[in-house]
């Protein structure tokens, strides 16, 4: 069975006891923040958004999805002594993984500079879904920052999620890989609500401009409309947190760019579970792809 056939396969009947004996709480919300082309700051955004959730009162998880190139880890300015790799090879349990950073954010690091990473095999997939319903403790909200592209891996952690923000920037190339991810999410895998956030733009015109320019592309060809979550501003202090291995929240809190961050978390963060879309691979306590299909 090809990737898409079996994301779509359901086993709703089948479920492993382990998963049967503990019921996480169905209101976590799990978002993916992907991208279509690197440098477009998803990964900031991730991690900053993941701080600001957790300061707000949110228990949040951030899982880094990059499974062969990590770099959540450099951004928060943690070591960790084990990641992703550890968990799906078997030598460490999920829960030995995670780690506290920042403003009392919990993380699951991915590895960096192992190729295998990057097509995570059946098996490994089932494993990490396996673990993440056997986590002791209860999220308010997952983030899950993807890898950029239409990878095999970024496809199923687009999957996983309930919710999927696409991240742009104003150039044309950003847009033009964004378009080829949301069609893919769409066409291959039945994927229909995405939501725009565009980054580095210089303002509120030009953020507009690129929503409406890949708007009228996904609705002109696609029949599909894409909702819009708002802009971050472009900011030079970002590079410098970077260099600081600090957040941008933690280093610069009264930018412009932790200002627009901070009010469309809070945005997120009012959604009722009821506006999302159930996600086709399901977890913590919901059905999941049959291991051995």
């Amino acid at each position: 069975m090809d990737q898409a056939g079996m994301l779509r396969k359901m086993k709703n009947s089948v479920m492993p006891s382990a998963m049967r004996k503990k019921r996480h709480n169905d209101n976590t919300r799990v978002i993916a923040i992907t991208s279509g082309k690197g440098g477009v700051g998803k990964t900031n955004i991730s991690a900053n958004f993941a701080y600001l959730l957790s300061r707000m009162g949110k228990r949040t998880l951030l899982l880094d999805a990059d499974a062969g190139l990590a770099n959540i880890d450099v951004i928060l300015g943690i070591t960790p002594k084990y990641n992703l790799h550890h968990v799906l090879s078997g030598e460490k349990k999920l829960s030995e993984a995670v780690i506290e950073g920042p403003g009392g954010v919990k993380i699951l690091p991915a590895s960096s500079g192992i190729p295998e990473m990057a097509t995570l095999s059946k098996g490994q997939k089932f494993t990490l879904l396996e673990e993440l319903d056997g986590l002791e403790e209860d999220f308010d909200f997952m983030l899950i920052d993807t890898a950029a592209g239409i990878a095999d891996n970024v496809m199923y952690f687009n999957m996983v999620a309930r919710e999927i923000i696409v991240v742009a920037s104003p150039e044309p190339t950003s847009l033009t890989d964004a378009y080829a991810l949301i069609k893919v999410l769409y066409q291959t895998y039945g994927t229909r609500r995405f939501t725009l956030l565009v980054n580095m733009a210089l303002d509120s015109n030009e953020a507009g401009e690129v929503y409406t320019r890949l708007s009228n592309a996904t609705n002109h060809f696609l029949d599909l409309p894409i909702e819009y979550l708002g802009y971050i501003p472009r900011d030079m202090n970002v590079p410098k947190a970077v260099k600081k291995r600090k957040l941008l929240a933690e280093a610069f809190p009264n930018t412009k760019a932790i200002k627009s961050m901070s009010k469309i978390v809070d945005e997120l963060r009012r959604k009722k579970p009821s506006d999302y879309e159930s996600s086709t691979i399901k977890f913590f306590g919901r059905p999941i792809i049959e291991k051995n299909e």
